[in-house]
């Protein structure tokens, strides 16, 4: 049984005293288009806390007073933009990595700042009168605060009513005049740029509103409008009153007001259509269907419509950021989404679009999420209730082929953290961009997920008990979290809780979707499909990892990828289909499934064989027959198999099987999602028989089949077509085109006929279809342009009811397709006289939205790259140009700015094609213009290449854009600023995402805080920063005095290997300090000795007999071995060091280095690295300090055979020249290393080499271990100490450093008495260098 949710602190955020809530808001606005000026007040109902301080959000207008209960109180207010001109600024910005940093930090200081309040009223000398009136700081704290009367629990509550005066005179950011029209928008954190208020999610209150505006206008706002009352002035001004009985946070409060045309709905009376008056029939036409959407909704959730009434208001779309801008039940949409009816191909993109705006209103405004990171839960919601209209009025089809390629979508970009449902908050900027539309849609698809586990019904169920708790009164919020949806999940969805467990953290916590790859073979013997599988994941491992709330232990390791839930394989044999859930998404990464199969192949003698007249091609007159035999061959009943055929998950499926078993999946199986699947695989083929092509050209003749479907057939016969098909797919798309639109008697296309919507659909796209097929030279053949150019030239629409606009559009860019070769070079006049005589048609008669104009732009762009090398750059630039003045349609406006970025990025790069944007940008002043083209833009630096074009950007023009980023212009407009900062961000060669960036912190700007509270977190940080700073210091200087002689007591007798905690190796090892000049001993020992090797015993003694002068420190870099390491490590290791003290200003770094197994078992290598770094005061005692520095070792007691040598010359070490010699090549190989640190290259051969030298220290311990166990003295007898030499060699800091000298060290078996811990003692002897 689940246990109680135990109430928290934040669920109720009107429980928190520290903050001021917002009970109830007024908003009287008066507006005065003429002079583009807003004039007004807000009165806000508001619980102020004990501090007695209100802090609310207002920009972009000016505050003329503010009171509290009616007198006048001190306030405080601060812009949140700030210009700063700093030339000096971005000085130091000379690389695309540079620029992408600064770029993070300016994106992240601005919308942290944009989130803190910048209006702060003091209401602390007020505060007191209530306190005395009322009894304690409880009370009810509802935000329903429909009623205007003060209650006793509002005096306990210390409920003030503010009022603020201001104007705007400004409209630049959240509001917009023009042309007569006002609206507003709802861009991120924009709404206190029009009405003071609390831009908090979790602040929730109702509204009254007046609009008065003059008197042949309408204002249209939220809620329901309770009268109009119209002035004595003049002229005379009309007020519009509304009001909004459910809590909304300030973000979904909008306006417009404008000379509107109102259509109500004829079917349902709450519904109400508004339009400017030249698109009146056009509105007539688009919102018929929709009061099916809405009654949908209503009976689906078994719910009314939570606001009451639901108005849609469309505007011209150039004064509109997006196509669609919610508030609550209200909506404002561009006027481009209406079509009449004679227009075709608009319909379905804009009955999805207003069903999914209508969908918002419950999930979204309504209901709420409760955190960031359940945002997707409501976004998704809507999803799959617009999918729950597409399936119900637009066909079961269109919904499951438009959630299959969003699937597919989601399965390429999901590829990082990024794309991770409860990522971490990045300021709200997580559902902009691409990033957005893949969260968007993976959203919909897990929901769609738990409703195939669940089952349709119980998943409903689920809904409308979100809905029923939601308009509960008694609940102060309506918010829904992933807790809250899982616990539903469980409870009414029946779902087990380990499932659940998993599933949630995996697909809603974690990114990637699996990858499936399976293979078949029949096994006759058994009657058995064996299939086997390879399971991946699309993000990479290190995504994954980083990932929060991951589980790197069980979910990314490569023996247990993947998933909740067990996948369906579906097989299609002789007498019948059959389903096996039997593939598990979780385990290993390979996997060997058996299934047995139903049919018997004593089934297929009774199949009639294919008649004796079958065609040469492969073809047959009887191959749709019941009786023909499908089979890829005789010995197998198999026709054709699917995995996942209900598409129960989100993943990306390789399925490896004949091709015959494509073809009768692509001829039999009825699903859209089959055929669609069978199509994409047959057209990859490396070779095409005919037997393919023709199964491509009767599905495309197959009028009954989707036509989604059979436009994809007709694009994949296009990819057939070639020299070794005999044109057999090119001959096929002009005989089915011929077929349905020519007439037989004269050959010549007939008029226009486009009664028949599917057929239509199909037929538009042939003649791109056959303009993309290539011949071997990569041209089009003759006979494709000849057909293109005859389509273009007897297109005749008399007679036809409906617009061909968008016909005539798909034959011009069946132009841009087309590459010309020597044959059909002199048909590219004519083609080019077609495109300007459609352009002079357009411009005396505009098409639809101006589609024509667009496209032949698009066309000729296409045209002038193909021919760069033949045409003068600027003749293009002349041809596009009289586009773009002030006075063209927008849109064209836009096109023809895209197309000349296009020509500058193809012919200068993409340095100036981004100056030339900048100065697009500058100069277009509508603000979806502008995003538009740095959407245009963010494509192109997309397209400019990898990593080896990182730095083809010079500094100046970066300085530019992130000057833009900060400027006013992406200021007022929030999504053309974040396309700024993912430009900055694909330049350097990183995700375009805020994810990973860290958040900066701004304090809060204003003095009206008590100084108290400054003071406590000046304190508060200091002291954090003290306590960081000195951990810090601690890991660097890790207590040197005392690290190795606790070390050294640890050294167990019989096994002398060295443990150091990898902190201190890891703190000592990263260090910068300057590397000196090393030592290296080298102990030898003969065959006889090396049977002691494992009793061997090393005592280091730090025994200081002189004055501390100077100090010096000893670190051993690896533990000591007196065992043969069979993996020999390389001698360029980097090695860890432990520091240790000896002197003051001294270093002396000891460390037992790499131990190599020599080829004969007789001698054993051990190197002793010391380095040594002296600090002399005294510049004169140089010689003398380096010798006290040797002799600090006492001695070194280790249990060896004895062995002489000739003494070291230690006169050469002190000469000058050697001196300057090693200085010179430290600094060069500083130098270098320096460089390698930011060589990607380096850095990844570095960390594979720390890798082999782990394993190898790992695989040397193991046999360390079993040596021990081999060589243990059961006698517990020592053996005589032994004497052996070492050959001290003294390096250079350069790796490739000569020896130069040799000496022997005297030993001794054990330390001497007298002493507390064990002495070093060199013993020198000469010999010769030569000798080893």
């Amino acid at each position: 049984m689940a246990k109680p949710r135990k109430q928290q602190k934040n669920d109720d955020p009107k429980s928190d005293s520290s903050e001021a809530i917002v009970q109830h808001q007024k908003l009287c606005l008066s507006i005065d288009m003429e002079n583009a000026r807003i004039y007004g007040y807000t009165e806000l109902r508001i619980a102020v806390p004990e501090s007695g301080l209100i802090e609310l959000h207002a920009d972009n207008m000016t505050i003329e007073g503010v009171t509290v209960d009616g007198e006048t109180t001190e306030y405080q207010s601060f812009p949140h933009y700030q210009f700063v001109d700093d030339a000096r600024r971005w000085s130091s910005v000379s690389s695309t990595s540079a620029a992408s940093d600064a770029a993070c930090s300016t994106y992240v200081s601005l919308l942290d700042k944009e989130m803190r309040p910048n209006l702060k009223i003091l209401c602390g000398k007020l505060a007191k009168k209530s306190v005395e009136e009322g009894e304690g700081d409880g009370g009810n704290k509802e935000g329903d605060g429909g009623s205007s009367s003060q209650s006793v629990d509002d005096f306990k509550q210390n409920v003030k009513l503010v009022r603020i005066d201001y104007w705007i005179g400004k409209a630049e950011t959240g509001i917009h005049f023009g042309n007569n029209v006002l609206h507003t928008d709802n861009q991120l954190r924009r709404t206190c740029c029009w009405f003071p208020c609390m831009d908090n999610s979790l602040q929730r209150c109702c509204y009254d509103l007046e609009f008065t505006v003059e008197q042949n206008l309408v204002a249209v706002s939220n809620g329901t409008l309770l009268y109009q009352v119209l002035s004595k002035d003049d002229p005379p001004r009309i007020t519009y009153v509304y009001r909004l009985n459910v809590p909304v946070t300030a973000e979904w409060i909008s306006l417009a007001v404008a000379p509107l045309e109102i259509l109500p709905d004829r079917h349902i009376g709450l519904l109400s259509h508004m339009c400017m008056s030249p698109s009146f029939s056009m509105l007539r036409n688009t919102v018929g269907f929709f009061h099916n959407a809405y009654s949908h909704y209503e009976d689906y959730l078994s719910a009314p419509f939570p606001f009451g009434s639901y108005k849609q208001v469309f505007i011209v779309p150039e004064m509109t950021i997006s196509s669609v801008s919610l508030g609550a039940s209200m909506g404002i949409f561009s006027s481009q989404l209406l079509f009449d009816e004679k227009v075709i191909d608009q319909t379905i993109g804009t009955r999805i679009k207003l069903a999914h705006a209508l969908a918002r209103q419950w999930f979204g405004v309504y209901i709420t999420a409760e955190t960031s990171s359940d945002e997707w839960l409501l976004d998704g919601l809507a999803g799959f209730l617009t999918d729950s209209f597409t399936k119900r009025f637009l066909g079961n089809n269109e919904a499951r082929y438009l959630r299959y390629k969003a699937n597919s979508e989601v399965c390429m970009a999901d590829v990082s953290d990024a794309t991770a449902l409860n990522s971490a908050d990045v300021y709200g900027t997580q559902c902009m961009g691409l990033y957005g539309k893949v969260r968007s849609w993976k959203s919909v698809a897990i929901l769609q997920m738990l409703e195939k586990q669940m089952g349709p019904e119980t998943f409903r169920k689920i809904l409308q008990i979100i809905i029923l708790k939601a308009q509960d009164t008694t609940r102060s919020m309506r918010t829904l979290s992933t807790k809250e949806f899982r616990h539903f999940a469980n409870k009414v969805g029946n779902l087990e809780r380990p499932f659940l467990k998993e599933f949630f953290p995996r697909w809603v916590g974690s990114c990637g979707c699996p990858v499936l790859s399976m293979g078949l073979s029949y096994n006759k013997r058994k009657n058995m499909l064996e299939l086997a599988i390879f399971r991946g994941c699309t993000a990479k491992s290190d995504s994954i990892l980083s990932t929060p709330k991951s589980k790197p232990d069980s979910e990314t390791r490569e023996t247990d990828i993947g998933w909740p839930g067990m996948m369906s394989i579906r097989v299609h044999e002789l007498d019948g289909m059959y389903d096996h859930p039997i593939l598990p998404m979780a385990g290993e990464a390979w996997q060997l499934l058996e299934i047995q199969c139903h049919a018997k192949l004593a089934a297929a003698r009774r199949i009639q064989k294919p008649k004796k007249g079958s065609r040469p091609d492969g073809s047959d007159d009887n191959a749709d027959a019941p009786t023909a035999d499908m089979r890829p061959n005789a010995e197998s009943p198999l026709l054709w198999i699917r995995a996942d055929p209900e598409m129960e998950y989100l993943a990306e499926v390789h399925l490896n099987q004949p091709i015959q078993m494509w073809i009768n999946q692509l001829e039999k199986d009825k699903d859209v999602i089959a055929q669609a699947q069978a199509i994409s695989t047959l057209e990859a083929l490396p070779q095409l028989p005919f037997a393919v092509v023709n199964a491509l050209y009767n599905f495309l003749n197959d009028s009954k089949a989707f036509w989604r479907v059979r436009v994809e057939a007709a694009f994949a016969l296009s990819n057939t077509a070639s020299e070794e098909t005999d044109w057999a797919g090119l001959q096929h798309l002009i005989k089915f085109y011929k077929s349905r639109r020519f007439d037989t008697s004269v050959g010549l296309p007939r008029p226009n006929d486009f009664h028949d919507f599917p057929e239509y659909f199909v037929l538009e796209v042939i003649p791109r279809a056959i303009a993309m097929v290539r011949a071997a030279d990569d041209k089009s053949p003759r006979e494709a342009v000849e057909f293109v150019l005859q389509l273009l030239k007897y297109n005749d629409n008399n007679g036809n009811s409906f617009s061909d606009v968008y016909w005539l559009a798909a034959l011009v860019q069946s132009i841009g397709e087309l590459e010309f070769g020597q044959q059909s070079i002199h048909l590219l006049s004519s083609l080019l006289k077609r495109i300007d005589r459609l352009l002079q048609f357009d411009r005396l008669m505009p098409s639809y939205s101006g589609i024509l104009t667009i496209t032949c732009i698009r066309t000729l762009t296409q045209m002038a790259l193909k021919l760069s090398t033949s045409i003068p750059l600027e003749r293009v630039f002349e041809l596009f140009r009289p586009f773009r003045k002030s006075g063209t349609l927008w849109q064209v406006r836009i096109e023809a700015s895209k197309a000349l970025l296009d020509v500058e990025f193809h012919c200068r790069g993409i340095d100036a094609t981004l100056l030339l944007f900048i100065t697009y940008l500058e100069e277009e002043v509508s603000l979806r213009g502008q995003v538009k083209l740095s959407v245009h833009a963010l494509r192109l630096c997309q397209m400019r290449g990898g990593s080896e074009y990182k730095d083809d950007v010079n500094g100046p023009t970066l300085v530019a854009l992130l000057r833009l980023l900060e400027s006013r212009t992406a200021f007022n407009n929030v999504c053309l600023r974040h396309n700024l900062f993912c430009i900055l961000q694909i330049l350097a060669g990183r995700p375009p995402t805020l994810n990973g960036v860290p958040r900066i912190h701004v304090q809060p700007i204003g003095d009206i805080e008590t100084h108290v509270q400054s003071i406590k977190a000046t304190e508060t940080c200091s002291e954090e920063n003290i306590d960081k700073s000195s951990s810090v210091m601690k890991l660097k200087i890790a207590g040197p005095e005392t690290l190795v002689p606790n070390a050294i007591d640890l050294l167990p007798v019989a096994n002398p290997v060295l443990e150091v905690p990898k902190e201190i190796l890891d703190t000592v090892s990263n260090g910068s300090e300057r590397r000196m000049p090393v030592v290296k001993i080298r102990v030898k020992q003969s065959a006889a000795s090396s049977r002691a090797d494992d009793s061997d015993r090393i005592f280091i003694d730090l025994e200081d007999t002189e004055p501390r002068r100077a100090s010096s420190s000893m670190s051993v870099d690896a533990p000591m071995r007196q065992t043969i390491d069979p993996l020999g490590t390389n001698n360029n290791e980097n090695i860890e060091e432990i520091s240790s003290s000896h002197d003051h200003c001294s270093r002396v770094a000891a460390s037992i280095g790499s131990t190599k197994l020599a080829k004969s078992e007789d001698e054993v290598r051990k190197e002793l690295q010391c380095t040594a770094d002296s600090r002399n005061r005294d510049g004169n005692n140089g010689e003398a300090n380096i010798k006290q520095k040797y002799m600090s070792l006492q001695t070194l007691s280790v249990e060896r055979r004895k062995q002489d040598g000739p003494p070291l010359g230690m006169e050469d070490l002190n000469s000058r020249e050697k001196k300057k010699e090693k200085k010179r090549k430290d600094k060069d190989k500083k130098r270098k290393r320096d460089e390698n640190r930011e060589d990607p290259e380096y850095l990844e051969r570095k960390r594979l080499k720390k890798e082999k030298r782990q394993k190898e220290k790992e695989t040397g311990k193991s046999q360390i271990e079993n040596t021990k166990e081999t060589n243990v003295d059961p006698q517990g007898t020592k053996e005589e100490s032994k004497i052996k030499t070492a050959i001290v060699v003294l390096k250079s800091n350069e790796p490739s450093g000569s020896k130069r000298a040799i000496k022997t060290v005297e030993t001794n078996g054990e330390p001497s008495e007298g002493s507390s811990v064990p002495k070093l003692r060199f013993k020198i002897i000469n010999r010769n260098l030569n000798k080893s």
